[in-house]
């Protein structure tokens, strides 16, 4: 598989910490570097937007994708490449599926855990066969990945299954996987 372009999951917030904004900028221009395009949820502000920007500012493709029960809200990014309005979440869910090639996640909360939990556990039941990097950025998902571990050790999720989620500390290393297989094939 060729990757043309990456979703990325993450928050509509900045977070607490200083880092996370830093590390969604620093996907952001790692994406248009390795001369990828960007898939994401549409927003101009928190994570999304930051990410969105640097990749613009990189000279990528970006393109959002937002459900029209937010567009309403003044938070939509007017400075895509391209921003699509789907009638639903599911339907963003299923847009962003089909036009990225991988999937990368940032720090977010509900909205992030839940594309991340979706895309994954599609990975699972062999849906598709596109990479689901987790940025585990300053340690945030730590707790989560403790909690995978759990349920393995529980017996709720098979070890090969736990691996289908990928696990790096940083934007560059994420998009440097990418390009590792990109250069395989």
């Amino acid at each position: 598989m060729k990757f043309k372009r990456v979703a990325v999951y993450c928050g509509s917030a900045s977070g607490s910490n200083p880092a996370y904004l830093a590390e969604a900028e620093a996907l952001g221009s790692a994406i248009a570097r390795a001369g990828l395009g960007l898939v994401y949820g549409g927003a101009s502000v928190g994570l999304m937007g930051a990410v969105a920007d640097a990749a613009l500012v990189g000279g990528a493709e970006v393109i959002g994708v937002l459900p029209e029960i937010l567009s309403g809200s003044e938070i939509a990014h007017r400075g895509l490449t391209r921003l699509e309005m789907v009638p639903t979440m599911h339907e963003r869910k299923a847009r962003m599926v089909k036009l990225a090639d991988a999937f990368l996640m940032l720090p977010g909360g509900y909205g992030t855990l839940d594309e991340m939990m979706e895309i994954v556990t599609w990975k699972q039941l062999r849906l598709h066969s596109k990479p689901c990097v987790l940025i585990n950025t300053v340690g945030y998902w730590d707790p989560l990945l403790a909690f995978l571990d759990r349920a393995v050790e529980a017996g709720f999720l098979k070890a090969e299954n736990r691996r289908l989620l990928e696990v790096v500390g940083s934007a560059e290393k994420a998009v440097g996987m990418l390009s590792s297989v990109m250069s395989e094939q």
